[in-house]
Order: C-alpha cells, then structure tokens, then sequence
C-alpha cells in the first residue's frame, strides 16, 4: 500500500505542478521555452515581450509560399490583403503563444510533437475572419490534411474545385473550427469576458489570465480524480 500511495503523490505533484500557462509546444519551429524577443515582425509584434517564436519566424508569416510550411494562401487564386491577414495574424498566434498549454495535445505526426485542440477563440475574431474572407475562394475545408504535394507547395487535390468561401464554410463556426481539423472551438464569448483566445491584442497579453482561468479548471478535474484514485485505493486495503 505504501507503494501505491508513493506513486499517487508523484503522479499528483507532477501533473498539477506542470506550468501549462507559460510554456511552448514541441512543434516545427517553436523556441523550447518562451521569452522575450528583441523585434518581431510586423504582425506578430504584440508577443515581443514574451514568445514562442524567432524574429526569423515572424518574418516568414508574413511571406506567401515561405519556408515555414511551404504553403501557399493563393491556392484557388490571389488571396484578397484582408483575408489574408487574418491568416498572418493566425500564424503569429500558433507560432509566437506562450499561453496555448491548456490546450496542447500529443501527437504523432513527422513535422510535429504536439498541436493544439479546441482552444475557445473570441466571437470578434472568428467572425471578423470570416467576414473578411468570404469573397475569396477555397477548395477544401480542412487545410491540415489532403493537398497535392506533389510540386513542393499545396495544390487542389485533382477532385476538388475551387467554391466561393460561404459555399466551403457556411458559417463564422464552420470555418474557425474546420479549417485547421479542431484546433479552434467557436464560442460566443467576448473579448471582454476574460474567457476566451484573443488572436488580436495590443499591449499586455490578455490571453495569459485566460490560460489561467482554463488551467485552473483542469488542475481542479485532475485534483478530484486523483483524491477518487487515492480513496478507491486505500478502500481496497
């Protein structure tokens, strides 16, 4: 019994110490651990003062075709500026957040260790995306799997035709939760709720207490389910 209890209080100390507010994924171009950056490009500015990514990262969100991913916006024709910063402004996000940890998930995957899933975006922002997208056009609905690779850079797969954005993604939720295969959850919070993943912000990151807020929730879940754990166990003895 004193094993068991042992390996209980290690299991717990570790999984409710883990700092899941401040830290960075292990992805493709993630910095290990998060910090200032002297400069960062443009776009991705506000995360100066503590991120996940290089000035060099920054600068190539902002390129088409860049060496990042090697993918291409303009896969059904020219993107339109204003749908295209939305994009920009999502790369600086994934790259540049340090406070994604209470949504990132194992995976298995050749270019990438973790990812994120469901991380509840701002109602502003989906829907400001999406309304500023919906003139341009798109063959698929999930940008993460099934483009023809074949050239070096993503094209339509040979079966997909290019459709007006409203046709692809009917909805602000559809898209923001479809198009990068869940790594977003559509919400109706606002900027101002404190509940929810700001991808624009200027100043101080408000993203940081929100982290908090969700982080707290899970060391609370995983608090109950270890004391269940640990009560079952010594009910046994």
């Amino acid at each position: 019994m004193l094993g068991a209890l042992t390996l209980l209080l290690a299991l717990s100390s570790g999984t409710l110490s883990l700092d899941k507010v401040n830290m960075c994924m292990n992805a493709k171009h993630h910095k290990e651990e998060p910090g200032r950056e002297g400069q960062l490009y443009q776009q991705c500015a506000p995360w100066h003062d503590n991120a996940c990514c290089k000035a060099n990262t920054t600068i190539e969100a902002h390129n088409d075709n860049s060496y990042l991913y090697n993918f291409s916006w303009n896969h059904c024709g020219i993107m339109s500026n204003k749908c295209k910063q939305h994009f920009i402004q999502d790369t600086c996000f994934y790259e540049c957040s340090p406070h994604l940890g209470p949504w990132i998930q194992k995976v298995d995957q050749s270019w990438r260790k973790e990812r994120i899933l469901n991380v509840p975006l701002c109602m502003e922002d989906c829907h400001s995306w999406w309304e500023d997208c919906k003139d341009d056009s798109t063959c698929k609905n999930d940008w993460h799997y099934g483009w023809d690779w074949s050239t070096g850079s993503n094209r339509c797969p040979q079966d997909a035709k290019c459709r007006k954005w409203t046709d692809v993604y009917p909805t602000p939720k559809s898209m923001c939760e479809e198009i990068w295969s869940k790594s977003y959850l559509y919400t109706t919070l606002s900027k101002d709720s404190g509940r929810c993943m700001q991808l624009w912000f200027t100043g101080e990151n408000p993203n940081r207490k929100v982290a908090e807020y969700y982080n707290k929730g899970a060391r609370q879940q995983q608090s109950f389910a270890l004391t269940t754990i640990l009560s079952e166990t010594l009910m046994g003895y």
